[in-house]
């Protein structure tokens, strides 16, 4: 499907695609671990009566996520067993993750964080690596199920069923807390995993194509250490990390030349403005005047069905116009909607005003999400699909997370006016990489 000459119907057809629905479920399956050892397990921590110092700590689960392009090369490369025999690469690694995470999940269920808090920190290092290790899987698996012009809906149907189960995750473990107990909750978040477990039964698996560009390389990494032949054990595992580990890297830099550093930069920058502003939000609005339960329900109701929102409208376009269009006007609507918040710090707690900033905070971040998840998509190389995607997604998020370390200071410093401009101002190099990134596309285009 040509996105140049798409029709705005084969454009909605998009998602009737049932690679495309999969995708929701497999955002069910992603996303429910999350928050139960994140917020979750921090409230049920919490109401155990551990001290926040403890609780803290636990804080420090959440660098799995961040680490794991350092086992993606297993999960890309190493097959297991019977699993992969039956299933395939992609869903024989999903189904595994899947199976780690209920586990943990059944394990932090049995245990009491009271006497047992050593335990409960294990059960959830446990989930968050086979998480993480889930995430890997269905990455590639998107990527290599559909071409380039789809992963904008595969990437909106994703994070659709991604921001339902953070709402199961969350909101649901809470109720069933109250109204039960949290060993339950853990349970039902456990026995909910089941939708991933049958959605990986039921897809197929995508067709494995190695570029004859890549067999090349590999062939040429091997030569340059002699490694021909097959050899020993030693020379058999030095051709496997020069396959699953130097190739990606070393392939992607000869595909790009010297612009792949321009593309790193712009990957590691698109999304700074928005997780520095984000830490922030909940302690402006509370500064601001604003109730928790105002905060919740608008943030909830706006927030969900204008993520979801801004996540079709991105994947739509995607289909419609192609992937660098949506991602410009992504970067500029993320850039731009600081200024909404900069506005409202004048304005004060007007409930309609925090309406309409959750409302384009939320549609700006789905849209841009879902345009730009399609961009990286389309970055990798079908022999290195998931060591190449965990790379990048890795590193859209760490200067982000580093920078917003000071997000507080600047705040204490300036007021919250300041802070939201100069949060505007950090996504001035993301818009202008965008359109260097598309000039540079479209030239390419131009010569081939």
């Amino acid at each position: 499907m040509n996105a140049s000459h798409t029709t705005w119907r084969e454009a909605f057809q998009a998602y009737t695609s049932p690679r495309v629905i999969a995708m929701f479920f497999l955002g069910v399956a992603a996303g429910l671990p999350l928050l139960l050892v994140f917020s979750t397990l921090s409230a049920w921590l919490r109401d155990m009566e551990v001290s926040r110092s403890a609780i803290g700590f636990f804080g420090w689960v959440g660098v799995t996520y961040s680490i794991k392009v350092f086992w993606a090369p297993v999960v890309d490369r190493l097959g297991l067993g019977v699993l992969t025999r039956v299933l395939g690469q992609r869903r024989g690694w999903m189904l595994f993750g899947q199976f780690g995470i209920v586990v943990g999940l059944v394990g932090m269920s049995l245990t009491n964080p009271q006497s047992q808090l050593f335990w409960v920190a294990v059960f959830a290092v446990m989930v968050a690596f086979f998480s993480s290790t889930q995430d890997i899987a269905i990455d590639a698996f998107r990527i290599e199920s559909a071409k380039t012009e789809l992963q904008g809906a595969m990437s909106a149907t994703y994070i659709f069923g991604y921001r339902v189960a953070m709402l199961i995750a969350g909101a649901g473990a809470l109720y069933i807390a109250e109204f039960y107990s949290w060993s339950m909750a853990y349970w039902v978040m456990a026995a909910l995993m089941g939708v991933g477990v049958v959605t990986v039964l039921l897809v197929p698996e995508p067709q494995k194509i190695v570029p004859e560009n890549a067999e090349q390389l590999e062939h040429r990494l091997h030569q340059s250490l002699h490694l021909e032949d097959n050899g020993g054990r030693t020379r058999r595992l030095l051709r496997w990390f020069l396959d699953a580990v130097v190739g990606p890297f070393v392939e992607f830099f000869q595909r790009n030349g010297r612009f792949a550093i321009l593309i790193l930069l712009f990957i590691a920058l698109f999304r700074l403005s928005d997780i520095v502003m984000g830490i922030m939000a909940n302690p402006f609005y509370l500064d601001l005047g604003f109730s928790k339960s105002e905060i919740a329900s608008i943030g909830k109701v706006f927030g969900f069905f204008m993520t979801i929102a801004g996540s079709f409208l991105g994947g739509l376009l995607v289909v419609r116009y192609g992937v660098f269009g949506p991602l410009l006007l992504g970067a500029v609507m993320v850039a731009s909607t600081n200024l909404l918040f900069a506005q409202l710090a004048i304005v004060g707690p007007d409930i309609s005003w925090l309406a309409v900033v959750i409302s384009a905070d939320n549609l700006s971040g789905g849209l841009s999400n879902a345009a730009f998840i399609a961009y990286l998509s389309g970055l990798t190389n079908r022999a290195y699909t998931a060591t190449q995607y965990a790379l990048f997604s890795s590193l859209m998020t760490l200067p982000g997370k580093f920078m917003s370390g000071f997000s507080g200071v600047i705040v204490d410093a300036s007021g919250y006016f300041e802070f939201f401009l100069y949060a505007a101002m950090m996504g001035l190099p993301a818009i202008a990489l965008a359109w260097v990134v598309m000039r540079h596309h479209r030239m390419e285009n131009r010569q081939t």
